[in-house]
This record gives structure tokens, C-alpha cells and sequence, in this order.
């Protein structure tokens, strides 16, 4: 009984306080999505927001499990947990159904399965595992590609499922690295291929002519014009003209065509209203509709009669703009800043090396979530089809997001046991 008490009077409470805030607000949200006046119970398991009830209730079973596991449960087994994990992400490639055109589940009577939402957990842990090592040191090449191989893994396996929002999510990772004392460079490396590929997206091969006019603008203002500084500027320029040059190939060739026309949608090229953008469009329609303080509980037309596709799940926060407003939107985006930022302080607070970095893996997660999804609804961020954490209905990102914050919150409760 004792070590339940220490157990009990250590847990944070404001991160528990916040996880069941979000969560009631996110069923609250689902319920008025779907609503149906011919099924109006609660607990009416036909109904999405019935499903979702229990999938809360279970969701509230598996943190209180994991709070009665021996924290340093997670720390042994991290590595086989992540390698549990990737089994079945290849399994669900072998037998999985196709849903939305992902082939990324387990279909168990009228319950489907995504591993892919468990990936992340699981490589947060092993990430976790890796650098809590004493010879660990992520200024190494060699740590650097076991980071790289332990996140590129499921991501890749993902990608084979045509899934390519999930998979896209473990970028998120290099913040866990970079906080960990990895060198930004390859961020900024990061953000000029990106404004290359959309610039590209644009200006065609005509890129080509002004990067070379913008080397030899360089090459004329350089003060020192040693070999040394003439050849770093000529490999940039080749390395930027062949990634310009491949743009074409990547964008024609690899991508699918929804992909594709999602990204033109959202750079301005393409302005399809009933295709790739009708999704967007309608979103911002009832989004704006709300006004500043909404049309108020169950009283969103937008969302009420299906203008907005996929309104209980990746567009769910339309409902909140439609039926709260600019007030409630600024509510809710502000919960969830204030769960992200409280995850990152007891991160710090942490003794364990693991604890801290499975804090920063999960936090990473979660606001490449929040953001994106939020991002998509509004039209400032591709539609990739990713769930907002708590508020999206389905039982997989549910309890893969409450898994990983109660190990989390576990770890925390441990901290004080740690000399």
C-alpha cells in the first residue's frame, strides 16, 4: 500500500489533468460530428461516438496498467517492444485489409488494428534505449546511423502500406536528436531541399539559370576566392542543380496522383473545389462560418449534414471552429501548447537519460500531429491524413497516444528512485 501511495503522490498530476481534458473535448467533438437523433445513447455502440466511449474507457484501463508496471520494464525491453512492433508492421503488409487505400490494418470482427500508430511508441522507446547507453554520443556518425536506421525502419515499412502521413511523422524525431546534441545543420539542409522542391514545383528548370546567375553573384562578392571556398560553391551548385533536375522525376514518378494533386492544391497551382481541394475548401467553409463565438454545441451545419468529409477523424477540427469559434478554436489550441509544454518541462526534470528523451519522442510526436493536423484543416499544410492526438475518432491513435504518455508519466512517478 505504501508504494502505491509514492506511486500515486508522484504521478503529474497536470499532464493526467490535461490528457482528460483533451480527451472529453475530443469525444465531445465526435459526438456532434455524428450526431443522430434516432441513436442519441452514449453508449450505443453503432455509433461513432459510442465506439469511441469505449474505446476511452479501455484507452483509461491500458494508462492504469502501464502505472503499475515496474518503470524500468520499458528501459529492458525497449528494443524488443520496438522489434514486436515492426513484426507486425510487416505481418499487416502480408494479411492487412486495405482501408482508404492504406493497406494498414488488422481487420478483428468489426474492430481494425493500425500497428502503424503503435510504430511511433514503439520507436520513441528504442530511440530512448539507444542514447540512455553511457558510450552513446549522437555527435558520432556511427550513433547517428543507428538513430537513422532505428527511425527510417517503420517509417519505410509504413510507406510500403501507401501510408505515407504516418510515415512522414518520424521526421519529427530529428528534434529528439537535435536536443540530444545533434548539429543543425542537417535541419537546414532540410528546409533548403524542401523551399527547393517547392520553388521548383513553380519555376520549372528555369531554377537552374537562377542558381548558377546566384553562384556567380557569389563567386564575385566572395573576399576570400581560395580554391577552398571556389570548390564548396561549385559542389552546392551541382548538388542543388541535380536535386532541381530530379524534382521533375520525384514529383511525376513517385508520388501517387492524389498526393500530387494535394500539393498543388495547396500551393495555389491547382484550385480543384470538388476533387484534391473539395476536402480543404469545405473545412475552411465551416471553420469560418463559426464566426468568434460559434454556432454553438450541435449546431453546425457544415459538419451536421456531411459537407465536410472525413469530419469525425482527420478533420475533426472543423467541428470545433464551426460550433466554438475563433474563442474555442483558441481554447483548444491552447490546451494543447500547454500539454506540449508540460510534457517538455518534466522531460527536463528527469534524472534518467531515457526519460527525458522517450519525453522529448512522444512530445515530437505530438506536436508534428497537432500541427499538421490542424495546418490542414486551415490550408496551410498538405492534406496527409493524420489524426489530431485525443480528438480524432479511433481506437488505435487513441491508445497508442494515451500508451504513450502514461509510460511517460510512469517513468516520471520513477524519477526520484534515480541517484
Amino acid at each position: 500500500m505504501r508504494n502505491e501511495n509514492r506511486l500515486l503522490a508522484n504521478i503529474d498530476r497536470p499532464l493526467v489533468i490535461l490528457y482528460l481534458i483533451l480527451v472529453l473535448l475530443g469525444w465531445l467533438n465526435i459526438y456532434s460530428a455524428v450526431f443522430d437523433e434516432a441513436h442519441s445513447s452514449i453508449f450505443d455502440l453503432s455509433q461513432r461516438y459510442g465506439k469511441q466511449m469505449l474505446w476511452i474507457a479501455l484507452g483509461l484501463f491500458i494508462g492504469i496498467l502501464v502505472l503499475l508496471v515496474d518503470a524500468k520494464f520499458f528501459v529492458v525491453f525497449a528494443f524488443p517492444i520496438y522489434g514486436l512492433i515492426n513484426l507486425l508492421l510487416i505481418f499487416v503488409l502480408l494479411f492487412g485489409v486495405t482501408i482508404a487505400g492504406s493497406k494498414s490494418w488488422f481487420q478483428i470482427g468489426g474492430f481494425a488494428l493500425q500497428p502503424a500508430e503503435f510504430a511511433k511508441f514503439g520507436a520513441a522507446l528504442a530511440l530512448a534505449a539507444l542514447l540512455n547507453r553511457r558510450s552513446a554520443d549522437i555527435t558520432k556518425i556511427k550513433d547517428q546511423l543507428i538513430a537513422g536506421v532505428i527511425i527510417a525502419f517503420p517509417a519505410l515499412l509504413i510507406l510500403a502500406q501507401n501510408d505515407t502521413g504516418s510515415a512522414l511523422v518520424f521526421m519529427s524525431f530529428y528534434f529528439v536528436l537535435f536536443r540530444e546534441g545533434m548539429t543543425g545543420r542537417l535541419m537546414i539542409l532540410a528546409l533548403i531541399l524542401i523551399v527547393l522542391f517547392l520553388v521548383t514545383l513553380y519555376a520549372g528548370h528555369w531554377l537552374v539559370f537562377g542558381i548558377i546567375l546566384l553562384a556567380f553573384v557569389i563567386s564575385v562578392l566572395l573576399v576570400k576566392r581560395n580554391l577552398s571556398n571556389i570548390m564548396s560553391l561549385i559542389a552546392a551548385v551541382a548538388v542543388s542543380v541535380l536535386f532541381v533536375l530530379s524534382v521533375e522525376y520525384v514529383f511525376e514518378k513517385v508520388l501517387e496522383p492524389h498526393q500530387k494533386n494535394r500539393i498543388m492544391v495547396l500551393l495555389g497551382k491547382d484550385v480543384d473545389l470538388s476533387g484534391a481541394g473539395y476536402n480543404v475548401n469545405q473545412s475552411k467553409i465551416a471553420i469560418g462560418s463559426g464566426g468568434f463565438f460559434g454556432k454553438g454545441y450541435l449546431s453546425g451545419t457544415q459538419t451536421k449534414y456531411n459537407f465536410v468529409p472525413e469530419q469525425s477523424t482527420d478533420f475533426i477540427f472543423c467541428t470545433v471552429g464551426e460550433e466554438w469559434g475563433f474563442l474555442g478554436s483558441t481554447v483548444v489550441i491552447a490546451l494543447f501548447i500547454g500539454f506540449l509544454w508540460r510534457i517538455i518541462v518534466v522531460a527536463e526534470r528527469q534524472r534518467s537519460p531515457f526519460a527525458r528523451i522517450y519525453g522529448y519522442g512522444i512530445a515530437s510526436i505530438m506536436f508534428f500531429h497537432f500541427a499538421i493536423n490542424v495546418g490542414m484543416t486551415i490550408g496551410l499544410a498538405p492534406v496527409i491524413g493524420i489524426p489530431l492526438p485525443y480528438f480524432s475518432y479511433g481506437g488505435s491513435s487513441l491508445w497508442a497516444f494515451t500508451l504513450m504518455l502514461f509510460v511517460f508519466i510512469r517513468q516520471d512517478a520513477n524519477r526520484l528512485n534515480i541517484l
